[in-house]
């Protein structure tokens, strides 16, 4: 487990290539299981799959981000997985970040490129953005947390995993 969260990066250029129902399937249900404060399970997770829902998506995360037009903050990722959290729940920012970095960490053990797409609260603010969560059932009291973007990186896409910063771990006995 250790070697395959330190082999980990964030993939931000994609192929067409779909993720496999089943592979997308194990994905998520390592959300799903992530741990949550006091186990109130109080994360919801909108998949979104179709290409042109993905584009607007990606439009107003730009927009939202101040990116120039024509930016695709998405990096032309086939899947996004967009995970809200009950902004009730005073851990729901914890409890949604537990879930994305439990997705990012199998889809990763499965072969699959993910990255952490931030301003999802921002975009779920919006109308436009609202009304589709809606139509997928996520309530309103749910709040955006981050999209996780998934697929297979391009074969000239290869990254190197950065080092880590020295002297961050203090021991205190």
């Amino acid at each position: 487990m250790l070697n395959l969260i330190k082999s980990r990066y964030s993939t931000k250029k994609y192929s067409d290539r779909e993720v496999p129902a089943e592979l997308l399937e194990q994905i998520i249900d390592a959300g799903v299981w992530a741990p949550s404060g006091r186990n109130r399970q109080a994360v919801h997770f909108m998949v979104v799959e179709d290409k042109e829902t993905i584009k607007m998506l990606s439009k107003v995360n730009a927009e939202v981000g101040g990116f120039p037009e024509g930016t695709d903050p998405f990096y032309n990722a086939p899947v996004v997985v967009v995970v809200f959290a009950d902004r009730e729940i005073h851990t729901h920012v914890e409890d949604g970040s537990l879930a994305l970095g439990n997705m990012m960490n199998v889809a990763h053990s499965l072969g699959v490129g993910s990255c952490w797409v931030h301003r999802a609260k921002e975009m779920f603010e919006r109308d436009e953005c609202r009304e589709i969560a809606r139509k997928c059932g996520i309530p309103d009291s749910y709040i955006g947390v981050g999209n996780c973007i998934l697929g297979y990186g391009t074969e000239d896409y290869a990254r190197s995993v950065k080092p880590r910063v020295e002297g961050r771990v203090h021991y205190c006995k």
